[in-house]
């Protein structure tokens, strides 16, 4: 099992998180949410994003792509920014070509929201931050509505 390892925004501990789990991560000394991020591929998406228990933001992206470099570090700080809210998972397309057909990327970076395996939200193209945690929020909103939590 992959896992990143990731500094906790309040008291700057350390701490490994791993690609799948139940719930969302937390610190182990202070346990404030904690962002997370991974990466998924042909073969392991159904365990990191289908399965998982809280909202995914997916970002379907290729090395070439100079937009989706750019809108690479606006995502990890919205999932910084929505800790314990959301999931952000990193699909190189080029590299899974059967998610790249299965959800029709014709462009990256092509975001989605994923919840309960079902897509929630979708956007093609790179934005600024403000603007991505805006439409995260949006999408979350819509499951909160659909699953009346």
């Amino acid at each position: 099992m992959e896992a990143h390892v990731v500094s906790c925004e309040r008291c700057g501990r350390k701490n490994r998180v791993p690609s799948t789990a139940s719930g969302s991560p937390r610190c182990r000394q202070c346990r404030a949410p904690l962002p997370w991020v991974a990466d998924a591929d042909d073969n392991n998406f159904a365990d990191v994003v289908e399965k998982s228990t809280i909202p995914v933001v997916v970002d379907l992206w290729a090395p070439w792509c100079d937009p989706c470099r750019m809108v690479s570090p606006a995502l990890e700080q919205v999932a910084r920014e929505l800790a314990g809210r959301v999931k952000l998972v990193k699909v190189n397309v080029d590299e899974s070509p059967r998610l790249s057909e299965r959800f029709r990327v014709q462009a990256v970076p092509t975001l989605m929201v994923i919840h309960d395996g079902q897509e929630v939200a979708r956007q093609a193209g790179a934005a600024p931050a403000p603007i991505l945690r805006e439409w995260a929020e949006q999408a979350l909103s819509t499951v909160v509505q659909k699953s009346g939590r």
